[in-house]
């Protein structure tokens, strides 16, 4: 099955150049397409200088990498999607083949594909917890996920209002209200090298900002007021240090200003696919026998 691996960048030059390395070289022969997002580090320059058979799209400004990997779905020309982060690498050269038989599902919307901190511990992270059978899980890391490309676009893909964090897990909530799952991969991890220059305070603004989003536009009555209110709360003191709390106390109260100049607006998720959201959040990977009987019925036709 032809698959696109999309990796977008910006000011990480030699990170992207390992990221790119371990694409090109995987057995799959998948597209490789690079979106640099506004680098000023010569990023784009080396990568077409190391990696001709590399697509590049550059962008003269910053847009944000969730635009950006919107983006790179719709330039991407084949039906599955592979997303990872300009600081991580497939381990091995078969990530991309092995993940590709993980779709021989008509449920299986996304995979989330194992991977590893590799800076902070050896363990497997969002793997399969049995060798036999389809487990359905909440979500996917952004790092180390495929998916099928035109039921992300007939889905309108990630909420560029975002901007910056959180987008997984809005989109895998809005799949599975469609009847499609995220299902837990069992290839090869790829290997997550957290970059020093990584913005925590950015981090910490988005992600308090971008969970209060998450539930206004996709939580439905009655569940949202609880929601809404716990959301508040303990995203805001999810930091106990002063500067920290203060930057999420920014970020929940920049979320509110959104909500209330109308800038976006709610689409919720059936009662049911909420609930059946938050059960799989909380048990963790499901076999997906123990669930069919509660998806609706697949309301977009999905190819790939």
């Amino acid at each position: 099955m032809p698959s696109t691996v999309v990796i977008t960048t910006k000011n990480r030059r030699e990170d992207v150049l390992k990221a790119i390395a371990s694409a090109v070289c995987q057995t799959a022969w998948p597209e490789v397409l690079v979106i640099d997002d506004g680098s000023t580090d010569g990023t784009p320059e080396a990568v077409a200088r190391e990696f001709p058979q590399a697509r590049l799209e550059r962008s003269d400004r910053s847009l944000g990498y969730i635009s950006q990997r919107n983006r790179g779905v719709r330039l991407a020309s084949a039906p599955i999607i592979f997303s990872i982060d300009d600081d991580a690498v497939f381990s091995s050269s078969t990530v991309v083949e092995q993940t590709l038989q993980e779709f021989d599902h008509p449920r299986v919307g996304a995979v989330a594909i194992p991977f590893i901190e590799v800076n902070r511990s050896p363990k497997v992270m969002q793997q399969a917890p049995s060798p036999k059978g389809i487990f359905a899980s909440y979500s996917f890391i952004g790092t180390a996920h495929a998916l099928r490309r035109d039921l992300f676009l007939k889905l309108e893909g990630y909420r560029e209002i975002l901007f910056h964090q959180g987008e997984e897990e809005d989109y895998c909530i809005r799949m599975l209200a469609a009847g499609y799952i995220t299902r837990v991969g069992r290839a090869d991890p790829i290997h997550h090298f957290e970059s020093p220059r990584r913005s925590w305070t950015r981090m910490d603004h988005y992600g308090a900002r971008n969970k209060v989003l998450y539930a206004w536009h996709n939580v439905p009555f009655p569940h949202l007021l609880v929601h809404l209110t716990m959301t508040t709360i303990f995203t805001s003191i999810y930091a106990l240090q002063p500067a920290r709390l203060l930057t999420r106390l920014r970020g929940v109260v920049s979320a509110y200003s959104v909500i209330c100049r109308s800038r976006t607006r709610r689409q919720p998720v059936s009662p049911s696919a909420y609930q059946l959201s938050r059960e799989l959040k909380r048990r963790g990977p499901v076999p997906l026998g123990e669930i069919e009987r509660r998806l609706p019925a697949c309301r977009i036709r999905a190819s790939g």
